[in-house]
């Protein structure tokens, strides 16, 4: 019988708030209660937005929840050479390019396009660097630039793919994303590429997070299978939101945890609550 892992893994770019907990809770739950370990990772690869008082706040708020994690807290920023690896071996299939393009002449040449692809993470990156021939793209390869992953000729190499999502088979279609960023102008890694190879380095069996992510997943299982990594099984829950029915986020206000410890809260009922599918203050559950 394998041994369940799960993780909690925020970004130090603000305090951790209701929303956070829930999900935090919810992963150490699924661990738990199968006698399973819970991990704490760090995504810390944004330099302009990371604060190190928001890394010792998330530690703070996890202890104050009654949440421990097992092992030591994983830092992203510590593992950039596992993503350089993981990058190289994309290039090596010809499946990445580099990228010269502003987010401003991207935005002008899909405002100048007719019927541009969009997907959820809205309109598709318009392919005007992957059209660059090699000599091209050589010549410029000291101008800043990031890197793209070539989606439909992945999706091509790696054929049909599918996770399965709280028990239910997934068919992966991440052509929907177009071609994703995998190491950004202003980071050496991005989301998608970091996710995907800490999630198999730390052996995660069941990656339990808010429903908000569940597109991205479609890119994940895409990289998992280009790089020969496994694929965990995937547990996607509902979120918390407002009376108005919007997501908690910290862009929005939402009530951090610090804030609720310096009212008075208590944890020990707000987690029970939060187990029992309950907010305080008029939250509330919502598939979004």
């Amino acid at each position: 019988m394998r041994e369940i892992v799960s993780r909690f893994a925020p970004s130090p770019t603000g305090r951790l708030h209701l929303g956070h907990a829930y999900s935090a809770l919810l992963a150490h739950d699924y661990a738990r209660e199968r006698g399973g370990r819970f991990l704490l990772r760090i995504e810390d690869i944004d330099p302009g937005r990371t604060r190190e008082a928001f890394v010792a706040g998330i530690e703070e708020d996890l202890a104050w929840l009654g949440l421990h994690w097992d092992g030591d807290v994983v830092r992203q920023f510590q593992r950039l050479p596992l993503y350089a690896e993981a990058l190289e071996r994309l290039k090596a299939q010809g499946l990445a390019y580099p990228c010269f393009c502003s987010r401003s002449a991207i935005a002008a040449e899909i405002a100048a396009s007719a019927a541009a692809p969009h997907g959820p993470d809205g309109p598709h990156y318009p392919g005007t660097c992957r059209r660059r021939s090699p000599g091209g793209q050589k010549a410029r390869m000291a101008e800043s630039h990031a890197w793209r992953l070539d989606v439909a000729k992945a999706a091509r190499r790696a054929g049909p793919l599918s996770w399965f999502d709280g028990g239910q088979e997934v068919a992966a279609e991440p052509e929907a994303f177009g071609d994703v960023v995998l190491a950004r102008k202003d980071a050496p890694v991005s989301y998608h590429l970091a996710v995907t190879v800490d999630d198999a380095a730390q052996g995660l069996t069941d990656v339990v997070r808010g429903r908000d992510l569940f597109p991205a997943t479609h890119v994940h299982r895409l990289l998992q299978s280009l790089l020969a990594l496994p694929t965990p099984h995937y547990h996607h829950h509902p979120l918390l939101t407002d009376a108005e029915g919007h997501r908690l986020a910290k862009r929005h206000g939402a009530p951090t945890l610090a804030s609720l410890r310096e009212a008075g809260a208590d944890p020990e009922a707000l987690v029970a609550g939060l187990r029992m599918g309950q907010a305080p203050g008029g939250y509330a559950l919502a598939i979004a």
